[in-house]
C-alpha cells in the first residue's frame, strides 16, 4: 500500500503542475492510476516509481504521473441533449453572427476524443455546415491525444453512448477495434494544453467546451481556469460546462445544457 507521505507527494505534484485536486486519502485510486504507469516504465511497484519521482530528475516521468491522475471519464454523446442543442441551435446562431467566417470551436480537456468526435460527426451529417466550423481539441495527456488522433476505439468504448447508425456511418471494423473515418478525424486539430498555463496565446473562440473538468481542480486553479476560459471567448461566444459545473459572471443561456454566454 502506498504510504501517506507518498500519497501526499502525488497530491501536491498534481496540484502544483496542473491544478488537479487529488485526495491523498484515496489510496486505491492513486495506486490504480499509477500502477499501469509504473509497470509501463519498468518500475516494480508504484512505491518504487514514486521514490524515483521524489528525486526530481525526470520531467517526463513526473508528467506521466500527473497525466495518469488526470484521466477523465468520457464517452460518446455524453448528455446527448447538450450535443443536439449545440448543433441545432447554438452553432447555427454563432454562424449567422459570423457572417461567413468560420465558427471556431475548442474542446478543452478532450481526453481520448469521444466528446469532440461526437460533435464533429453531428456537424458532418448536418447539411450546409461544410467549411463553416473549425474544430480544435486539447488535453493535458499526450497519450490521450495520441489515442484520440488515431480514432481507434474498442467494442466497449463504442458501446458507451454511440448510436448504432453513427457506428455504421462513420466507423469501420478493424480487428478487435473500430476505426473512425479519416473524414471525421481530419475535422479536428489537436494540441497539448495545460489549462492552468497562460491560454491567451491560443486566441479566442466562438464556442468553448470544458465539461466536467472544473470540479476536478483545486479551488485556486478552478477560478484561474474559469477566468481564462471566459477570456478565450470571442464577443458573444458561448462556454459549455458540465451540468454540475458553475459559471461566474456569465449569462446562463440554457442552464439545462450547461451553455453560458460571454458579453456581446
Amino acid at each position: 500500500m502506498i504510504s501517506a507521505a507518498d500519497r501526499a507527494f502525488i497530491s501536491d505534484l498534481c496540484r502544483t503542475r496542473a491544478g488537479l485536486q487529488v485526495d491523498p486519502e484515496k489510496g486505491y485510486l492513486i495506486d490504480s492510476r499509477l500502477g499501469p504507469v509504473a509497470r509501463r516504465e519498468g518500475y516494480a511497484t508504484p512505491e518504487v516509481f514514486i521514490e524515483f519521482l521524489r528525486a526530481g530528475a525526470d520531467e517526463r516521468m513526473a508528467w506521466a504521473a500527473v497525466e495518469a491522475m488526470a484521466l477523465p471519464e468520457t464517452e460518446f454523446f455524453r448528455d446527448r441533449a447538450v450535443f443536439s442543442h449545440l448543433v441545432e441551435d447554438v452553432i447555427p446562431e454563432l454562424a449567422r453572427a459570423r457572417e461567413g467566417q468560420p465558427v471556431r470551436v475548442w474542446s478543452t480537456a478532450c481526453g481520448t476524443g469521444q466528446e469532440v468526435y461526437s460533435l464533429a460527426m453531428l456537424l458532418a451529417d448536418k447539411p450546409g455546415f461544410a467549411g463553416k466550423v473549425e474544430i480544435y481539441a486539447s488535453d493535458l495527456s499526450e497519450r490521450s491525444l495520441e489515442k484520440a488522433q488515431s480514432g481507434l476505439y474498442s467494442q466497449f468504448e463504442v458501446q458507451r453512448g454511440l448510436p448504432a447508425r453513427m457506428l455504421v456511418r462513420h466507423f469501420e471494423k478493424r480487428g478487435e477495434s473500430f476505426a473512425l473515418s479519416p473524414r471525421i478525424r481530419q475535422m479536428v486539430r489537436w494540441r497539448r494544453v495545460n489549462l492552468v498555463d497562460d491560454l491567451a496565446r491560443y486566441g479566442q473562440f466562438e464556442l468553448v467546451l470544458c465539461r466536467n473538468i472544473l470540479g476536478q481542480l483545486a479551488d485556486a486553479a478552478r477560478l484561474k481556469v474559469h477566468d481564462q476560459l471566459k477570456s478565450a471567448l470571442a464577443p458573444g461566444g458561448r462556454l459549455v460546462l458540465g451540468l454540475k459545473d458553475e459559471a461566474v459572471d456569465l449569462a446562463p443561456v440554457t442552464p439545462a445544457t450547461g451553455v453560458f454566454a460571454a458579453a456581446a
